[in-house]
C-alpha cells in the first residue's frame, strides 16, 4: 500500500467512490469485510435504521432485562420462537455470495459481522468472526453449556403444541412483535442439563462482546490490507471501534452502505449503494 492513497483521504472523502480505486484496493488482496444488518436487507431481514441513519421503532431486549424478569423471557422466547424460523429460512443474497467469492479468490482474509443470522456462511464464507454471536445457538446461564437452536425449537414445539400467534415483520435480532395475550400462554422451557435460564448465544444490548473476541477482530484490522464496510451505519461503538483502529493504522477504510454513516470521516472511499449488485458489479472488475 503506497503513501499516495493514503494520502487521498481528505480528498475523496464526501465525494462519489471511484470505482477504480475500490477495485484496486480490493484486488491487492487481505481485505477485511466489517458488516452490518445492512448487509442481510436483500435477504428479506430489516435492519435497525434504514437509509437515514435513525432509528426504526422496536423495543430489543437488553440483557439486564432479560435476565431479571422471568415474564421478560417469557415474552422473548414467544416472540423469538416465531422469528427464528422466518431467520432460518432467510438465504444469502448477492452481497453474501460475493464476498464468499472475494474469500475463495484469496482476496479476502476474513470476515468480521455484527450480523447472527448466519448467512455468510451459508453463502460459503470459511472465516467468520461473528462478533455478536449466533441465533443459531443456545447458552445456559448456569452452566455454560451451548445447544443447538434446532433442539430449543424441538423442545418449545413439544410444550406448547397448541399456542398460536399472529406474527408481525420479523426484527434484525430475530424476533417479533406480539401482543400481550397472545405471550402470556406461552411456555419458555429452561436447561435439560442444570435447569438453569437458557438464553440465544447472541450479545444483547447492554451486554458485552467477550474480550478475546474483540481482541481477535483487532489483529484482523491491523492485519488487513483494506477494511470494508459493508451495510453498517457505524452508530453503535461495538462495531466503528475497529474503523477507528483501522485509521489509526493507517489502514484504507472502504464502506458501501445505504445512506450516511458516523464513521465516513474516515473513509478513503464511500459509496451509497445497493450492497448485491455493486459488489457483484465488483467482481465482474476483478481477475
Amino acid at each position: 500500500m503506497n503513501d499516495t492513497r493514503l494520502g487521498a483521504r481528505s480528498d475523496t472523502v464526501g465525494d462519489e467512490v471511484d470505482a477504480a480505486l475500490l477495485a484496486d484496493l480490493v484486488a491487492d488482496g487481505e481485505v477485511v469485510v466489517l458488516s452490518g444488518a445492512g448487509m442481510s436487507t436483500e435477504s428479506g431481514i430489516p435492519d435497525y435504521r434504514g437509509e437515514t441513519g435513525r432509528s426504526r421503532p422496536s423495543s430489543p431486549m437488553t440483557y439486564q432485562t432479560f435476565t431479571g424478569s422471568a415474564e421478560a423471557r417469557r415474552r422473548y422466547w414467544a416472540r423469538s420462537h416465531l422469528g427464528w424460523r422466518r431467520m432460518r429460512g432467510a438465504a444469502p443474497n448477492d452481497g453474501h455470495r460475493a464476498v464468499a467469492e472475494l474469500e475463495r479468490r484469496g482476496l479476502v482474509a476474513a470476515v468480521i459481522t455484527q450480523n447472527v443470522d448466519g448467512l455468510h456462511q451459508a453463502a460459503g464464507s470459511r472465516r467468520v468472526v461473528e462478533l455478536h454471536g449466533s441465533l443459531d445457538r443456545v447458552v445456559c446461564l448456569g452452566c455454560g453449556a451451548r445447544t443447538s437452536r434446532a433442539l430449543l425449537d424441538a423442545r418449545l414445539r413439544a410444550v406448547n403444541p397448541s399456542w398460536e400467534a399472529r406474527p408481525g415483520l420479523v426484527n434484525p435480532d430475530g424476533d417479533v412483535s406480539l401482543t400481550d395475550a397472545e405471550t402470556a400462554s406461552f411456555t419458555p422451557v429452561d436447561c435439560a442439563s442444570c435447569a438453569g435460564v437458557l438464553k440465544p448465544d447472541v450479545i444483547f444490548f447492554g451486554e458485552t462482546v467477550p474480550r478475546p473476541r474483540v481482541e481477535e477482530c483487532y489483529a484482523l484490522t491491523e492485519r488487513a490490507g483494506a477494511l470494508l464496510v459493508l451495510g453498517s451505519s457505524l452508530t453503535v461503538h461495538s462495531g466503528r471501534r475497529f474503523v477507528r483502529h483501522a485509521a489509526a493504522h493507517h489502514i484504507p477504510v472502504l464502506i458501501i452502505n445505504r445512506g450516511p454513516t458516523r464513521s465516513d470521516p474516515d473513509a478513503l472511499c464511500r459509496l451509497d449503494a445497493p450492497l448485491g449488485p455493486t459488489l457483484q458489479t465488483l467482481l465482474a472488475t476483478l481477475p
